[in-house]
């Protein structure tokens, strides 16, 4: 990998020197130099070379000496690191320049094996800073296409051995889909479609996160959401009712033209789920999630739903009748299963 040195300095056969005694390393693409006189003209340089690695700085120099070089770059540009090179090589110097950032300080007149030493020990930590800094901005991007409870599965000590082992838990699902969205999307360009849809999904996540829920993941325009831990039934049921004012509530302008209220459908169950990674690790494609009868049966739930309406089995309304205002609704026959099922709306 190609190392780039600013070399800052006001002695005119310095850059001549440099050439001669990295000559090798130039021709091999190890090193790529770029030359400045003085403090004002290698910031000038750095605005034209932004992946310079290494500063090699003087500190007398004429317009802008290199101990404020030093104090500007180390602000404005932090992954860069500063090497001062000077005959000023009394220790008032040498902290002066340590207390305003530099790596490293030589002294002129200067060992070159020493210097290509220090610029290669200095290059390998502004590598290693960079790759810090790069992967702090992959994670904080990653942490938005996974949840926290799959965070929290990855750092555990044992994590790499158990990636498709699974647990089962007792744990509430929620089904919502937001009614009449694919009609929509027929009459507005996909950007707008997508930016509607973002702003609608937020509104809801932030019900089910304030209750203590984490989405297992976006369908189109449906969410399915899970919860556990202590009252998760009671708790995804608050959520829902919530999300659904939320969105009955929101003011988020259409384009001119467009008459469209949003509005939920919303499936609830609850009982034991199996939780895990489901996928191929040799394919290296998991997707860390909850299965089983209780999360088909909240989707089913939710496809008997009308607009607006939370729907529950007979079941768990029997658990939160007391809790929860209840309406009986129907007895319907759901996809793939056997008999037919008693469905309650849970009002508020």
């Amino acid at each position: 990998m190609k190392t780039k040195i600013l070399v800052v300095d006001d002695e005119a056969d310095l850059e001549l020197l440099i050439k001669q005694k990295f000559r090798r390393k130039i021709r091999e693409s190890v090193y790529e130099f770029v030359f400045a006189s003085n403090g004002q003209e290698a910031l000038t340089r750095i605005l034209e070379h932004p992946d310079t690695d290494v500063i090699l700085s003087d500190i007398n120099m004429p317009v802008m000496d290199g101990l404020t070089l030093l104090t500007r770059t180390h602000a404005e540009h932090p992954d860069m690191k500063t090497v001062i090179v000077s005959a000023y090589g009394d220790l008032g110097n040498l902290r002066t320049a340590m207390n305003r950032g530099a790596f490293d300080f030589v002294v002129k007149p200067v060992d070159f094996a020493d210097l290509e030493l220090t610029i290669e020990k200095t290059a390998e930590q502004v590598r290693q800073l960079r790759d810090t800094i790069r992967a702090i901005q992959e994670n904080n991007i990653l942490k938005m296409y996974v949840d926290e409870t799959v965070l929290n599965f990855m750092t555990r000590p044992d994590f790499e051995n158990r990636l498709l082992a699974s647990e089962t838990v007792e744990a509430t699902v929620v089904f919502l889909d937001i009614c009449g969205f694919t009609a929509l999307a027929e009459k507005m360009p996909p950007t707008d479609v997508v930016g509607l849809l973002n702003t609608y999904f937020d509104l809801v996540v932030k019900e089910f996160i304030a209750q203590g829920g984490h989405v297992d993941k976006f369908m189109g325009d449906a969410v399915m959401a899970v919860f556990r831990g202590e009252h998760h039934l009671d708790r995804a049921i608050d959520a829902a009712l919530s999300a659904r004012a939320a969105l009955q509530q929101s003011s988020t302008p259409l384009p001119a033209g467009l008459d469209y209220r949003p509005e939920v459908s919303i499936g609830v169950n609850t009982g034991e789920v199996v939780s895990g990674n489901i996928g191929s690790a040799s394919l290296k494609r998991l997707d860390y999630t909850v299965i089983g009868d209780v999360v088909n049966m909240s989707q089913r739930l939710q496809t008997a739903a009308k607009a607006g309406q939370v729907i529950i089995s007979e079941a768990v309304y029997l658990k939160v009748k007391e809790s929860f205002q209840c309406q009986y609704v129907d007895e319907v026959v759901l996809k793939n299963k056997a008999q037919p099922v008693k469905i309650y709306e849970v009002v508020e």
